[in-house]
C-alpha cells in the first residue's frame, strides 16, 4: 500500500477512555478542507450518505461538533459478499477561536459535502489602515 493510498483511507474516530458511545456503529472522521478569506472561514467536509435530516451540528462554548448518521444501503434481499467501503457515521470536533461570529454560522449539505460558512467577527476582519505623511 503506497503512502498516498494510506492518506485517503477513512479514519475511524477514537472513543475517549471515559466516554461511552450510545450507538453501536462505527464513526469515521470526515475529510475536511478549510479555507480562509478576508471575511469568513469556510469548512468543507466529505460525508457521503449523509442528508440534511441525518446531520447534527452543535456549538458549545468554543467546540464545534459535526455528526452525520448513515445507514447501510444494500438492495432489498441482498447481502454484501465483499465490500471495500466501510459504512458508518461521521463525527468530528473543532475548537473555534474568538475570531468567528458564532451567531452567523450557516451550514448546507449537497451531494454528501457539508459546507459551513463561518463569518469572522468584526474585530477579526482585515481592515486597511491609511498612512498619513507628517510634515
Amino acid at each position: 500500500m503506497t503512502e498516498r493510498t494510506m492518506e485517503l483511507e477513512k479514519q475511524q474516530t477514537q472513543t475517549p477512555t471515559n466516554v461511552e458511545r450510545t450507538r453501536q456503529t462505527r464513526a469515521y472522521m470526515p475529510n475536511v478542507d478549510i479555507f480562509e478569506t478576508g471575511d469568513r472561514v469556510i469548512l468543507l467536509a466529505d460525508m457521503p450518505g449523509v442528508s440534511e435530516d441525518s446531520l447534527d451540528i452543535t456549538l458549545e462554548k468554543n467546540v464545534l461538533t459535526i455528526r452525520g448518521y448513515t445507514a447501510a444501503q444494500a438492495p432489498e434481499g441482498f447481502q454484501p459478499a465483499y465490500a471495500e467501503y466501510g459504512v458508518g457515521n461521521y463525527e468530528r470536533t473543532f475548537a473555534l477561536s474568538d475570531e468567528v461570529d458564532r451567531n452567523q454560522i450557516e451550514a448546507t449539505i449537497k451531494n454528501g459535502v457539508l459546507r459551513l460558512e463561518m463569518p469572522k467577527a468584526e474585530t477579526a476582519k482585515t481592515r486597511k489602515i491609511t498612512v498619513k505623511a507628517q510634515s
